[in-house]
């Protein structure tokens, strides 16, 4: 296991110094802190720590690249070994009956200006692992994150969890190797858990999907391994400041993270939680009680209806499936491709497989204010048709601006002008990548920008201003924060 040194130079620690890990994790667990805010402090500290800088771990990143040999090719489907369109739906299976699908959905809504569609979408059962192993290491909780390779990435290895696996590849369906560190997390007994939540993937990409985030901490040794590394939260947040280097599955783990700890920041005064001043921000009120943005929320979700319906692939209307595609004749939204991998350090070294390959690079914006001395955030009620419970809170703007260049000016996303314009203030703009086990180079620009005090108070119905404790309180519960809003809700912390 390689940890990132200092100066440029990567330093391998020998088993028995502090700071590595060895085989016998579970052996002897901490006692659980009894209050949230004393996990509060300790991730404060660890936001605080950076000990070593970030080019050191893209350094290390980089040379993962260059020792493990990927190659990721674009074929016709007739080629993708293990897939099939089934001849009575039309729909891409894999010839195990799991991992995933890609079939098709029929969704009617009263909500936005589309009132009915078809479209391709992912089917996926699975629920998955996105796990990280937390160690107390000199004082400071860091954080086991692996140089993973996915197919879809744009640039091959980002920083993942130290588990992301579906159970069809912990429980080895593709007879691969088993997932490195899985039995943390599958396994009572060996660490005593920070976090735990089911929460969504993308609505628009994925029917019902959901994954387990998971944070679990053990005190005894963890067997080192050259693809994984510990990091302070610090480091991470820092690496944030890059583009496509913390993959989305690491922003949705550590989101669910710092929800758990609202105590976190609350005393300014504290120098452990200055790091997270900009977020959380006071000196007054919000601007609603909690109670009342759990009403808001509650409220929008019964405003709508969703009706969604599994239809076979072959029926959706407005999409062609060519050799090498699955695609609208108006280049729009997204495409379904085939790839051929070729990877060195995955369970299974070649396989074949489906990706969703999106038209343009999607936009996730926050709008953010003060209000009465404290930060708030323009949140949305956004819905989408693969959403659990019909509408979860998402970002103040979300989309891909190219599908609407065209488009007039009351079928454009609300505030999709504002933020793109130079009347707001940006504090952050960094692209970064959606998961590349399911996704072929699919970015987001991730985007936070600041109004001044003339931005109206009173929000359309669909929007809601809350802090971002108020945001994070709603993400500790499943189903409630869409991935897109956890995703900027852990970079507004490394602002």
């Amino acid at each position: 296991m390689i940890q990132p040194g200092v100066n440029g130079s990567r330093i391998r620690r020998p088993r028995t110094e502090a700071g590595m890990a060895g085989a016998n994790a579970g052996s002897a667990l901490r006692a659980a802190p009894s209050e949230e805010s004393e996990l509060g402090r300790r991730l404060a500290a660890s936001a605080e720590c950076r000990h070593r800088p970030a080019e050191d771990v893209l350094e290390w990143l980089d040379e993962r690249r260059r020792r493990v040999p990927v190659q990721v090719t674009r074929i016709p489907f007739e080629r993708m070994a293990g897939w099939s369109f089934a001849p009575e739906s039309g729909d891409l299976v894999h010839e195990s009956g799991r991992f995933f699908t890609v079939g098709g959905i029929h969704a009617r809504t009263d909500y936005g200006a589309t009132p009915e569609w078809r479209q391709p979408i992912i089917y996926q059962q699975d629920v998955a692992i996105v796990g990280i192993l937390a160690k107390e290491i000199d004082g400071v909780l860091h954080f086991l994150m692996q140089a993973k390779i996915e197919p879809g990435n744009v640039n091959t290895v980002q920083l993942s969890p130290t588990v992301q696996s579906t159970s069809s590849n912990y429980l080895r369906t593709h007879r691969g190797a088993r997932s490195r560190f899985v039995e943390y997390f599958t396994e009572p007994g060996r660490a005593r858990v920070l976090v735990d939540v089911l929460q969504s993937e993308q609505g628009a990409w994925f029917w019902a999907k959901r994954n387990r985030n998971v944070v679990m901490e053990v005190t005894g040794e963890v067997e080192p391994h050259e693809d994984f590394a510990w990091m302070t939260l610090g480091q991470i947040l820092d690496l944030l400041h890059h583009p496509n280097i913390v993959n989305m599955d690491s922003r949705t783990v550590l989101a669910c993270l710092l929800s758990a700890a609202p105590s976190m920041g609350a005393r300014p005064d504290d120098g452990a939680s200055a790091v997270f001043a900009e977020a959380y921000a006071s000196g007054g009120d919000p601007l609603l009680s909690p109670a009342q943005v759990r009403s808001w929320l509650t409220e929008r979700k019964s405003a709508y209806t969703l009706t969604t319906r599994a239809v076979p692939l072959d029926s959706v209307d407005g999409w062609e499936r060519g050799a090498e595609a699955i695609r609208r004749p108006d280049g729009r939204y997204f495409s379904v491709v085939g790839v051929e991998v070729h990877a060195g350090n995955r369970e299974v070294s070649d396989w074949c497989q489906p990706l969703l390959e999106p038209c343009g690079t999607g936009l996730a914006a926050l709008v953010v204010r003060r209000i009465h001395g404290v930060r708030h955030l323009l949140a949305r009620a956004d819905l989408r048709p693969g959403c659990r419970d019909t509408v979860e809170l998402g970002p103040t703007v979300q989309c891909t601006p190219e599908n609407y260049a065209e488009a007039p000016a009351e079928r454009r996303p609300r505030y999709l002008d504002l933020v793109l314009s130079r009347a707001v203030q940006v504090k952050y703009d960094v692209v970064q990548s959606e998961e590349g086990g399911r996704f072929r180079r699919a970015l987001t620009r991730h985007l936070v920008v600041e109004v001044g005090g003339g931005f109206p108070l009173q929000p359309p119905p669909d929007f809601c201003w809350l802090t971002v404790p108020q945001a994070m309180a709603l993400a500790r519960q499943s189903y409630q924060v869409n991935i897109e809003a956890r995703s900027l809700l852990l970079c507004l912390h490394a602002m």
